[in-house]
């Protein structure tokens, strides 16, 4: 699918084109949405250069996701997307970019792309030029990449409260796989954060080192820069909640292991208390001919009275102790 924006008065006006519709020379930006060879081909045709297929896309390799096509630059980046998806194709972007037009291709249906949408149809302050429009769409990345960092770090506050805070209960075992799972989930989150974030300061690098041939102002120069810190800080904020949350996860399994520690140490008490008993018992319970109170009339309630004051009194020790 085609999805055409042209100049208007308002902004850019959005147009889905039918198959074999021809496309609009005045556009400023073309999305292609799981395109056909056919619409790529017509892409090109207005381009003035070659737009990468899936297949490609999918075989590239990460340091080659960035190359210059003889009318255009050519980057491929993850959206925050990829923080939902293990698919890297859904998740990832092609930027085609000249200094008249934009092309995006994509597999997936991410937010931003959404957002921009709408707000170029909406602002007439963005210039009817393709580089205008990407810094457009990568101030809404850079959007959504703090809140996505921010999310993350508020199930990690909600998780540590729940450990740190009200502790976890050992006979509620299902309570602990739920945090460890959770702090998995979260992790697998920061670790795509950081790959997003990897790939949009390659890609803002690369556009900063082709500003000529993109004929890029003084100011949008600036911009890149800025977008830059903003995509490193976030990576940093990634990186320190990721080392938080093996933190949580090593203080999770550290009470777990305490709680079956104490678990243990309670069956091997209760062990202790009663193998005195249990000692006189097999005492009394040899068959020897001359045990005098084996013919004592009191002897049995003797013995019992024997085992129940070995276990008060090694109950005692131990609470002595503090070891119960």
């Amino acid at each position: 699918m085609i999805i055409a924006y042209c100049p208007s008065v308002k902004g850019l006006e959005r147009i889905e084109l039918e198959p074999e519709a021809p496309l609009p020379a005045t556009s400023v930006w073309i999305d292609l949405v799981a395109p056909t060879r056919e619409e790529q081909k017509a892409a090109e045709k207005l381009m003035g250069a070659e737009i990468p297929t899936r297949e490609e896309i999918a075989s590239i390799e990460t340091s080659e996701r960035l190359y210059v096509e003889p009318g255009a630059v050519v980057m491929t980046t993850q959206m925050p997307i990829a923080t939902r998806t293990l698919d890297p194709i859904l998740s990832s972007v092609t930027f085609v970019l000249s200094a008249k037009r934009l092309v995006t291709v994509r597999y997936g249906e991410p937010k931003s792309i959404s957002i921009l949408s709408k707000k170029v149809q909406a602002d007439a302050t963005i210039a009817h030029m393709g580089p205008a429009v990407l810094f457009a769409l990568l101030d809404i990345i850079v959007d959504r990449c703090a809140d996505e960092m921010e999310s993350a770090s508020s199930r990690y506050d909600d998780l540590a409260l729940q450990v740190f805070g009200d502790g976890l209960n050992m006979r509620k075992t299902a309570s602990y796989q739920v945090v460890i799972k959770q702090l998995g989930q979260i992790g697998l989150h920061v670790a795509k954060m950081h790959d997003v974030c990897t790939s949009l300061s390659r890609a803002l690098l690369f556009m900063n080192t082709h500003a000529k041939r993109l004929t890029l102002a003084e100011e949008q120069a600036t911009e890149l820069k800025t977008y830059g810190r903003d995509i490193r800080s976030i990576k940093e904020h990634a990186d320190a909640l990721d080392n938080k949350l093996a933190f949580l996860l090593d203080a999770t399994v550290g009470l777990v292991t305490l709680e079956q520690n104490q678990i243990s140490k309670i069956f091997t008490v209760l062990g202790l208390v009663f193998l005195p008993p249990t000692l006189i018992a097999s005492i009394y319970g040899m068959n020897f001919a001359n045990m005098p109170e084996l013919n004592w009339e009191q002897g049995f309630l003797f013995a019992l009275g024997l085992m129940l004051a070995s276990v008060i009194a090694t109950f005692l020790f131990f609470r002595w102790k503090r070891l119960l």
